[in-house]
């Protein structure tokens, strides 16, 4: 695979490369003690240096104090900086932030309208969970260049997350996404907890960050979809979202999904309704492609590999004549036949598969679907 995913990024996104270099979604790093750090890190334990995370670079820097109490500057970046005001707090925050911008949190954090009460038993340690998932999803965001903005800041196409926890005795709080508010159940960082209901609910996938993704996946359908020219695309290869939802839910769970969805979704609960098969496809693709970088980030390709996978082909796409068709096509093959060895990896170790979905034509042609729409999505707004 080489420097495949490098190259199809860059012309992706070279008509944005004109207004702002692309932050990567890059997760190896060193400190310049050169001891290999990582992304949530925010001390490097061999010499003791402060570490931060630039967001508009997606990258985490060696600090030294700067002019004024309380902020840091970088060797390699003239301005001074501070940390998010959640660094101490129990979310752990390491992002780093201009020190006289206007708010004290960092673009990540400021996404944040309810927190889980921290009176209560487990909820630091949840909401620190949530956080973490919550910042990585944010970091690719920022990679993809796409507009990512909380509701304090443009209350039109803002978006806010309530971090919420059912009260003894319920209402059980539902994670989903309304206008531009995503509810994530603080219960699901508790790893027991979704695990149980991952058995319950028969699926072999549920993580807190493919909850984050696929959420956000909702929140995007609004910004990049509806009103745009990708609306009547959409409706062709996903289906009509006028259809009623709540009869899609009804149905769901009444009847679950059709024997013979893994020959058109790519998981059952895409089945459910078009806007649910947008966000389970939506949170695919950004699995897919933070995996396919963090694992270049540490050298490792599909060359490295010698497994033998039956490729897609452009038949498989969602449009052949693209002018990306076989970049992608090499990307998503090449990330196939990684998982192959990575699912291995896993059961040596006595653990699930780490992507337990079998690929179908019509889900690639989503996964093309997707990154087209990424790839012409306005710039991202000032971070």
């Amino acid at each position: 695979m080489g420097d495949l995913l490098h190259a199809l990024s860059s012309r992706l996104h070279t008509h944005r490369a004109q207004t702002r270099e692309r932050a990567r979604s890059t997760r190896a790093f060193n400190c310049r003690c050169g001891n290999p750090i990582f992304f949530d890190n925010s001390l490097c334990l061999p010499c003791n240096a402060k570490l931060g995370y630039l967001p508009d670079e997606g990258r985490v820097v060696t600090l030294d104090p700067g002019p004024r109490p309380g902020t840091w500057t970088t060797h390699d970046r003239d301005e001074v900086l501070a940390f998010c005001a959640n660094h101490d707090s129990p979310a752990g925050c390491n992002w780093l932030t201009n020190a006289d911008t206007p708010s004290p949190y960092c673009i990540s954090c400021r996404l944040n309208r309810t927190i889980p009460n921290l009176s209560e038993p487990d909820n630091a340690r949840y909401w620190r969970e949530m956080e973490q998932a919550k910042r990585r999803m944010v970091s690719q965001l920022i990679g993809f260049a796409l507009p990512i903005r909380s509701n304090w800041e443009d209350a039109e196409n803002g978006a806010f997350f309530d971090f919420l926890r059912s009260p003894p005795g319920g209402p059980q709080v539902m994670t989903g996404h309304a206008s531009g508010v995503i509810t994530v159940n603080a219960e699901e960082a508790d790893d027991a907890r979704r695990e149980q209901i991952r058995h319950a609910m028969r699926e072999p996938y549920r993580t807190l960050l493919g909850h984050f993704r696929h959420e956000i996946g909702h929140y995007y359908w609004d910004r990049l979809i509806w009103g745009t020219k990708w609306l009547e695309p959409f409706r062709a290869l996903f289906g009509d979202e006028q259809a009623s939802y709540a009869e899609a839910l009804k149905r769901n769970y009444e009847q679950g999904p059709p024997p013979d969805w893994p020959l058109s979704f790519i998981s059952s609960y895409a089945t459910m309704h078009p806007w649910e098969d947008w966000a389970e496809t939506w949170a695919h693709y950004m699995h897919i492609m933070d995996s396919v970088e963090t694992a270049m980030s540490f050298g490792l390709s599909a060359d490295d590999t010698e497994c033998a996978i039956v490729p897609f082909g452009k038949d498989a796409l969602y449009a052949a004549d693209d002018p990306d068709a076989d970049d992608f096509l090499r990307m998503l093959n090449g990330w196939l036949e990684v998982t192959l060895v990575l699912n291995e990896l896993s059961r040596s170790m006595g653990q699930p598969d780490i992507y337990p979905f079998v690929l179908s034509n019509p889900a690639v042609a989503k996964l093309h679907f997707v990154q087209m729409v990424v790839s012409e999505a306005p710039l991202d707004m000032e971070l």
